[in-house]
């Protein structure tokens, strides 16, 4: 699939720990993007970060949390993601765990999937 202008760029912000039933929520996340056919979803661990809750997360060492920030970025056409916005709601409601979701225009320069034979 060749994906060019505009388009969509969904963020969402939560905790490591969260799960829906025994999976990460991220992974859940992630798992139904790819099912609904979007363009790509990446997940990020972040070193430190709080939310609504005023908690501090960390990762240093003395720090015992291993509930540390995680973001969740999709990108897609603005029909395709607004169409995958109930979905994020209902894991993200599963999960019991709150966060925040974002979402912004961006415009795609380039992609595409390798053609030697990489990428899928």
């Amino acid at each position: 699939m060749e994906l060019k202008g505009e388009a969509l760029l969904v963020r969402v912000f939560i905790g490591e720990t969260d799960k829906v039933r025994h999976t990460p929520l991220y992974e859940a996340i992630v798992r139904a993007a790819r099912e609904a056919g979007l363009a790509g979803a990446t997940v990020w661990r972040g070193m430190l970060g709080y939310g609504a809750a005023s908690r501090l997360r960390s990762a240093k060492l003395l720090d015992l949390s291993s509930d540390l920030p995680i973001v969740v970025e999709i990108v897609d056409r603005e029909e395709r993601m607004e169409a995958f916005v109930p979905k994020l709601h209902e894991l993200i409601d599963a999960a019991d765990s709150g966060g925040l979701v974002t979402m912004e225009k961006v415009q795609i320069i380039r992609y595409l999937h390798a053609s030697k034979g990489r990428g899928a």
